[in-house]
């Protein structure tokens, strides 16, 4: 398994309307390709010294291939839809992640 992370620090007057993109079109659009079976959005709880507010989305996909295959297929078309709309108010970068191991907690009900 791997996630494709992409960590976005986004101008605070932005943030809001930007946010509310990201859940209702982008991460939809994103999850539409049949290349991710989930996204998982969290927001960064530190302040940059740049100022803004900084989110990380984690996309799952089941092999690097296909992962590959969203850079060639689909990541050029959105990601063009983000410049558009929030051109010259946010920076991102991207990080190809591959899981190694999941562990979860046990807990014991009585």
């Amino acid at each position: 398994m791997f996630i494709y992370n992409v960590t976005v620090n986004i101008e605070e007057t932005e943030q809001k309307e930007w946010l509310n993109w990201m859940k209702e079109t982008h991460i939809p659009a994103m999850l539409a390709t049949g290349k991710f079976s989930q996204a998982k959005m969290s927001r960064v709880l530190i302040n940059e010294e740049m100022g803004g507010v900084t989110y990380a989305v984690q996309y799952t996909t089941d092999s690097y291939e296909t992962l590959e295959k969203y850079y060639k297929e689909d990541a050029p078309k959105l990601r063009e839809e983000g410049l558009k709309r929030f051109k010259d108010k946010f920076v991102a970068f991207r990080t190809e992640l591959k899981v190694i191991s999941n562990q979860y907690s046990i807990s014991t009900k009585n």
